[in-house]
């Protein structure tokens, strides 16, 4: 009886890859194993204490009520500050809308938009929920697979393949979660050229790993090196990766004031404002000028090339040092067809990454979750010598497979 009362549209959707693994890692460690979880998003650095501090100060100010839908006012002047000082772009504060982290923010823009049957899409490997939310509402995701020989990352030529007249978003996500790779301004420029021939198509831009670049590389998003494109784009961001802030919830969007009142009135009916006291902690957060920062990406960029360098050591593996987040997509092609110690053959990613869990004791995503094999990814969000533990782990297991 109660499959009958559960509504078709969750037959388009799953759960979400990355937080099954993290969720399946934490169980073996509540059961005594000790795992190594390289499977979550997040920093392992904690939450500033200045902003920890603002949190606890807006509670002492009786900052603990409703605020507006879309956010207080105050955090909203702090994001459009933001935007012209980091982006050089202007936006009124009707222009910009404050949600219940970054997915909420993405979910609220595809809600608002999305009719049955238009198409979406997206570049891959991808954020494994884009095409969920987007089935979730009647749209087609569509995969376009971005090879490793041109860095994980679509091409103009892709970009204009794959648009049809039911085309109506593209996500970019720059640093990209899976990959860590970053879109060039010429680059940017290139598929931005492409959409200005194709006037019905929007474009989400994620960058909620913006601060998050390495190796000299510059950030650049979609709508400051076009700007004739920017009443069609929606820039989604937020404090969770940059900030350490994945538990506060808080991501913010800017875009069109169209579909910013839109998305403010499907808030509305479902989870109201986000948090006031995490509200009022992300006004101080992005207020700062980011000097902490600095050793967080001195630390990520030392761990990024140490696993970098152990994961091509090991036979059957490589990687590409990718310049952002905190992630490395790493190619299994050479292991797979092998047969494990118990006799299993690894026919595909997912085997990889199950063989690892099980056998390495360190918890990776396959390559399936992302959209394009045959793939895991780690995240380096974690101490150096849980990395050197995690390489050892997984080099002896790959050792331990025969031909």
């Amino acid at each position: 009886m109660m499959e009958k009362m559960l509504a078709q549209r969750l037959s388009f959707i799953k759960p979400s890859p990355t937080l099954a693994m993290s969720a399946k890692a934490a169980q073996m460690k509540a059961q005594g194993i000790n795992v190594i979880n390289l499977s979550a998003g997040e920093p392992d650095f904690d939450t500033p204490d200045f902003i920890k501090q603002a949190a606890t100060k807006a509670m002492a100010d009786g900052m603990t009520k409703y605020t507006a839908v879309d956010g207080l006012p105050a955090l909203k002047k702090a994001i459009q500050k933001k935007f012209l000082n980091d982006n050089q772009l202007k936006y009124e504060l009707d222009e910009l809308v404050v949600s219940t982290g970054g997915k909420q923010v993405l979910f609220n823009a595809l809600m608002a938009t999305i009719n049955e049957g238009d198409e979406v899409i997206i570049p891959a490997p991808y954020w494994v929920s884009y095409p969920d939310i987007t089935a979730l509402f009647g749209g087609i995701p569509i995969s376009v697979n971005c090879l490793q020989e041109n860095a994980f990352k679509l091409t103009p030529a892709q970009l204009d393949q794959a648009i049809t007249p039911r085309t109506k978003w593209l996500i970019l996500n720059s640093p990209s979660n899976p990959t860590g790779e970053v879109y060039s301004k010429e680059e940017l420029i290139a598929l931005g050229n492409v959409l200005l021939k194709h006037p019905h198509v929007w474009v989400l831009c994620d960058d909620i790993y913006e601060y998050l670049v390495y190796d000299g590389l510059r950030f650049h998003t979609l709508a400051s090196v076009i700007p004739e494109l920017k009443d069609r784009i929606l820039i989604v961001n937020g404090v969770s990766k940059s900030y350490s802030m994945t538990g506060w919830r808080i991501g913010y969007g800017a875009g069109p004031r169209p579909l910013i009142k839109a998305m403010g009135m499907l808030q509305s009916q479902s989870t109201s404002n986000a948090c006031t006291i995490a509200q009022c902690a992300t006004i101080e957060a992005l207020s700062s000028d980011l000097s902490f920062l600095n050793d967080w990406k001195k630390q990520f960029e030392t761990r990024r090339n140490f696993i970098h360098t152990e994961i091509n050591k090991i036979p059957g593996l490589s990687a590409r040092k990718s310049g952002g987040a905190f992630y490395l997509y790493i190619d299994c092609a050479g292991i797979i067809g092998k047969t494990t110690p118990t006799g299993s053959i690894l026919t595909c990613d997912n085997d990889v990454a199950e063989y690892l869990l099980d056998h390495a004791r360190v918890a990776v995503v396959s390559g399936k979750a992302f959209g394009l094999t045959p793939y895991f990814r780690i995240s380096y969000a974690t101490s150096m010598e849980t990395l050197t533990t995690a390489a050892e782990r997984m080099r002896a297991a790959i050792a331990a497979l025969k031909s």
